[in-house]
């Protein structure tokens, strides 16, 4: 038998996805098997697998030891940098300024991202517990394009992964762009609504105003031009979230984001990149989300006069 107290980073996980996270040995059969045969019980109580746990709920387990064997786990983040700029951070989330050149997660092999930052210096806070059983590693709730820079939210526990996953699926979380632009936009501002596909040759995205045969994904952006001219500045809200998305869609206007020569954008003889600046996050809740609430109506914010690529 295990005996497991829920902590404030596993609370408000579902009963079945915990058992998985404590036994990964077992499988999805082997959970609910153990639960029909009531072989798990919360507080001295047996529930079903939707159950969701809160913090200083009992678990007990009367299953074999050999289940809960440790799976695989890489920590190469904790030699990362912990250097990273943070913008919020409270006992559930962090919101970091990611810059440009910096991917958002590591690849494969490995690499300085900005997720391995965030996990290093939370580590080094001493907010990070290794031996705790079920272990949660916070993790990053979007991300951004390698080269553009700006906000990101990650979660330091699984009710803010859960939330937050939920209220950026539901359109609850705005995130606001600058962008510098080859020329102004027509009209001025608007909503450019179209497809998208993958040219994996290429390795970007396609625009299309009507939806081709294939695999194609629906994007929507709303823009609005802060200051019209050669080089143009815009401000762009992501309404779908789509890799590529205001690249492709400012190109489709044929006002290429300046840098952006992968889109159509000049080249000047120099490696250039996109001027993107993920500079605003408003938190605009429809539904109550529990622990989160506190933040529904907050807004957080950058300088975009302090970003190289964009002069206001």
């Amino acid at each position: 038998m295990k005996e497991f107290i829920i902590d404030k980073t596993t609370s408000g996980t579902r009963l079945d996805r915990f058992l998985s996270m404590v036994m990964p040995n077992i499988g999805q059969g082997g959970i609910y098997k153990a639960l029909r045969k009531k072989k798990v019980r919360i507080n001295g109580k047996h529930e079903d697998g939707a159950f969701r746990l809160s913090a200083g709920d009992t678990v007990c387990i009367y299953m074999n030891d050999e289940f809960f064997a440790p799976a695989d786990s890489d920590y190469s983040w904790k030699s990362a940098s912990s250097v990273i700029s943070v913008v919020y951070e409270d006992e559930n989330i962090l919101i970091a300024d990611k810059p440009s050149g910096m991917p958002s997660q590591d690849g494969d092999g490995g690499c300085d991202s900005l997720e391995s930052r965030i996990r290093s210096y939370l580590y080094i806070k001493g907010e990070i517990n290794l031996n705790a059983v079920p272990l949660f590693i916070p993790s990053l709730c979007h991300r951004l394009d390698r080269n553009t820079s700006g906000l990101v939210i990650a979660a330091k526990n699984t009710v803010a992964l859960r939330i937050m996953n939920q209220k950026i699926k539901n359109r609850e979380i705005k995130k606001l762009y600058i962008c510098t632009t080859e020329r102004t936009p027509v009209p001025k501002s608007g909503k450019v609504s179209g497809w998208l596909v993958r040219d994996g040759k290429a390795r970007k995205m396609l625009f299309y105003d009507t939806k081709p045969n294939g695999d194609a994904m629906r994007c929507e952006t709303l823009y609005r031009t802060l200051r019209p001219g050669s080089p143009c500045v815009v401000e762009a809200e992501l309404l779908t979230g789509r890799t590529h998305q205001i690249r492709a869609a400012m190109s489709h206007l044929n006002c290429p984001l300046v840098g952006d020569v992968k889109y159509g954008a000049v080249p000047n003889g120099k490696k250039t990149y996109q001027s993107l600046i993920a500079y605003k996050i408003i938190f605009n809740f429809k539904a109550p989300s529990g622990e989160l609430d506190y933040l529904n109506h907050k807004e957080f914010k950058l300088n975009p006069k302090s970003k190289d690529c964009v002069h206001l």
